[in-house]
């Protein structure tokens, strides 16, 4: 019997209390989401990656949240930056656990809460945006599960002419097994920088992560957006993501995926406005019998526009990636620079990465350029430093963090780059 229907959908509205427009669009989603047929590896964009054993219908909606904050760990929602955060946002399975925003945000007319709340509370701005130019409905059928049955997740608004006073920290504990978390961000004008993190125990039944992330940065609007991965084996993640940048708009984004038996994510980045400039830098490490599978496009819609995508992987024991890259570029998009590279580490023979970038270009005055590489780590490398005396861990620890040195040079935040560091020693070992 399935658990994803109508009524679940109203009730679920109702629980939070949403004004009809929200509860008209959820209807709506749930209906196309049931006339979209289940992806398979004969799909182009699933032909990699296997979600056969996914079995939804054991998962459900997350209806009532449901989480013990006892299990939460201490590490969430610590301070990563070095300057004091202008807002703290931590939630269990979706449910506000922790909330503090500074009086100057507040008086800059900064809006900074959990997504249920910004419903509520600002629904016609969030009415404006929610999945209407970023990530949409029919971007597929977990886009329109994710449309569905969505709660939780982080609203930020800042209105033109102001440039945030702190950075903001919002981070999601997941313990009740379900997630379907929204990120929403409209920068209008000015700059702000963002962490999402996310995490869940390491082990327990199959587990589901059906999230959305939308960045909205407008004309001359500057936005630095980290995402932290970090979710147990147990969680299958499947998550469409895309920002927008505006007329000489910048967008820093950077991701780190640790976490999840499975992740398979559309990672997509709009240049809209001439001038616009987009960086994507993403760093992932996988153990065990992982999979993660990157799907990445870099759409240059206007002239003058740069875009650089850097993703570089760790692959341990029976683990596997899978990147999948595209540089598109319009007729009318000249005067374009487009550049993407893939580089992955093999640490076990056993562990296996599919790098796959691609151009399709229709314009005759651009630059576009893409890199992929797959090796292995080099014994002579690891001898030389064992010859000087370091141990053989120390020596692989060294190469492993000397790999990822390009990927964590582009991060802007110390702390980010601490935590990731330490991850990746983590799993390791």
């Amino acid at each position: 019997m399935t658990t994803y229907t109508r009524d679940a959908v109203e009730r679920l509205s109702a629980l939070l209390d949403e004004p009809q427009w929200m509860r008209d669009f959820r209807l709506q989603a749930f209906d196309l989401y049931e006339s979209l047929p289940m992806p398979t590896t004969q799909d182009e964009p699933w032909r990699r990656t296997d979600i056969r054993r996914l079995k939804l219908d054991s998962i459900g909606p997350s209806l009532n949240g449901g989480g013990q904050p006892d299990g939460i760990p201490t590490y969430l929602g610590e301070q990563l930056t070095a300057d004091s955060a202008g807002g703290t946002l931590l939630q269990l399975d979706g449910v506000t656990h922790k909330y503090e925003i500074s009086q100057e945000l507040i008086d800059q007319g900064v809006i900074f809460c959990d997504m249920s709340t910004a419903v509520r509370e600002h629904s016609d701005l969030v009415q404006k945006y929610f999945m209407t130019e970023a990530v949409k409905p029919e971007d597929g059928k977990f886009a329109a599960l994710h449309a569905a049955f969505w709660r939780g997740g982080t609203f930020l608004y800042v209105p033109r002419n102001v440039r945030a006073a702190a950075p903001l920290h919002s981070a999601m504990w997941v313990s009740a097994g379900k997630s379907y978390s929204h990120t929403l961000v409209v920068l209008e004008q000015g700059a702000e920088a963002l962490i999402d993190e996310y995490a869940s125990p390491s082990d327990g039944p199959q587990a589901l992560h059906n999230g959305a992330v939308e960045l909205l940065v407008r004309d001359q609007a500057n936005l630095i957006y980290v995402s932290l991965q970090d979710f147990g084996q147990n969680v299958w993640q499947l998550t469409h993501e895309r920002g927008r940048v505006g007329r000489d708009a910048r967008l820093d984004w950077v991701l780190s995926i640790m976490g999840t038996r499975l992740t398979k994510a559309f990672q997509t980045l709009e240049l809209d406005g001439r001038g616009s400039w987009g960086r994507m830098s993403g760093l992932f490490f996988a153990t065990d019998r992982q999979h993660f599978d990157l799907d990445t496009q870099q759409n240059h819609n206007a002239p003058d526009t740069v875009s650089d995508l850097l993703y570089k992987g760790g692959l341990k024991d029976k683990a596997r990636s899978v990147w999948q890259g595209l540089i598109k570029a319009l007729p009318d998009s000249q005067r374009i620079d487009g550049f993407q590279a893939n580089r992955n580490l093999l640490l076990d023979d056993t562990a296996r990465a599919d790098s796959i970038p691609g151009l399709e270009i229709e314009a005759d005055d651009v630059r576009c350029t893409h890199a992929s590489t797959v090796g292995s780590l080099s014994e002579s490398e690891v001898f030389y430093l064992m010859s000087r005396g370091i141990p053989r861990a120390t020596a692989v620890q060294m190469l492993v963090t000397g790999f990822f040195d390009p990927v964590m040079a582009r991060i802007p935040i110390e702390g980010v780059r601490d935590r990731i560091n330490q991850r990746v020693l983590q799993k390791l070992g």
